[in-house]
């Protein structure tokens, strides 16, 4: 049966990034609050993920050093986030701003509009050292 208008051709696929955290309940609130969702209870002491209304798992958190992961053995290896840019796409901007400001002291980048894109955006660290961008939807 061929596909219609409304249904895929090709099998859905999903990115699950996972980060590495000294703490992932204080990871978990950080990020919570500043993408606007409820908390919740992360699954393991080790483990959590951010997950959108929709069920869509939008950052997962995983605790230094716990199982076998070469590149999650310990923050002492390499910076954390070397080499990556946590950028979170959001339809509340201005609420995200204010959430943001009440996280952190002063934000790592001002409100400024991407020329590239057109859209407003600000940057901000995480606790635990990872860059973190909010951009407006539209």
């Amino acid at each position: 049966m061929a596909a219609g208008p409304w249904q895929q051709e090709e099998p859905v696929k999903r990115t699950w990034t996972i980060i590495g955290v000294a703490n992932v309940l204080r990871s978990l609130r950080w990020y919570q609050s500043l993408l606007g969702h409820r908390e919740t209870t992360p699954a393991h002491d080790d483990w959590a993920q951010v997950m959108d209304a929709d069920g869509t798992v939008l950052l997962c958190l995983h605790q230094w050093g716990t199982h076998d992961h070469p590149t999650l053995a310990s923050p002492d290896r390499a910076l954390p986030g070397n080499g990556l840019l946590l950028f979170f796409r959001v339809d509340d901007f201005d609420e995200a701003l204010a959430r943001a400001r009440s996280l952190v002291g002063s934000l790592e980048q001002e409100v400024r509009v991407n020329p590239a894109t057109g859209t407003r955006e600000f940057a901000l660290w995480d606790p635990d050292g990872y860059y973190v961008m909010i951009s407006a939807l539209a």
